[in-house]
């Protein structure tokens, strides 16, 4: 497929909207930043693409194309449905606009947002992005990235939605995540074993020292 597709823009023919229709989905996700520049933005407004499996990267690209390309409706009610395929490249920003304007935003979207985006939006925000689906909110909780978000706000903020959030951060208390460090080798442990188990003789002649001086 990667073959086929580089072969069709060697030749010089543009990713239109029927090129992308062709493609499909799945192969619109092997395409390369290069080739996603050449995309032209109006194009998104005929093609019919989901993107959700596609790497992080290429949901950023898209997305800023889909920003451009319907733009001009952004004051709409449509607006949502049609930027809704993309929204797993929308900065937190975008989304922080988008809660005002009564979406009603099903949870499985919300869960397929970047993971950076979703854990800036405060606890309001979520719910007005949510809207009428707020309640199916408490059904995902535990769900990544979901339950990252959850952890993050003051059980507090969470017992106003009244939907039996739980996990959220006490009052007095701080969530910590925690950092994952590369692993000892062998060796360096075996250093410090080595200088652990001298460090009583080493602390006894120094005071011995001391004392004799």
């Amino acid at each position: 497929a990667s073959a086929i597709i580089g072969r069709y823009i060697g030749l010089g023919n543009p990713l239109n909207a029927t090129a992308l229709n062709a493609i499909g989905t799945r192969y619109t996700c092997l395409l390369n930043v290069t080739d996603l520049n050449r995309i032209d933005p109006k194009s998104l407004k005929l093609a019919s693409l989901n993107v959700s499996a596609c790497s992080q990267l290429t949901k950023d690209i898209l997305y800023a194309k889909a920003k451009r390309a319907f733009s001009d409706q952004h004051y709409l009610p449509a607006y949502y449905e049609l930027i809704k395929p993309y929204l797993g490249g929308a900065p937190a920003v975008d989304l922080k606009a988008l809660s005002k304007d009564n979406v009603n935003m099903d949870v499985s979207t919300l869960a397929s947002l970047r993971r950076d985006s979703l854990l800036s939006l405060t606890v309001s925000e979520v719910q007005n992005l949510l809207g009428i689906n707020l309640p199916d909110l408490e059904k995902w909780q535990r769900k990544s990235p979901i339950w990252a978000w959850v952890q993050m706000q003051k059980q507090s903020e969470l017992d106003k939605l009244r939907i039996g959030l739980t996990g959220g951060t006490q009052e007095g208390y701080i969530n910590i995540v925690a950092q994952k460090f590369q692993p000892t080798s062998s060796a360096s442990l075996g250093t410090v074993a080595v200088t652990l188990h001298l460090l009583p003789a080493l602390l006894i002649s120094f005071l011995m020292m001391s004392v004799l001086s």
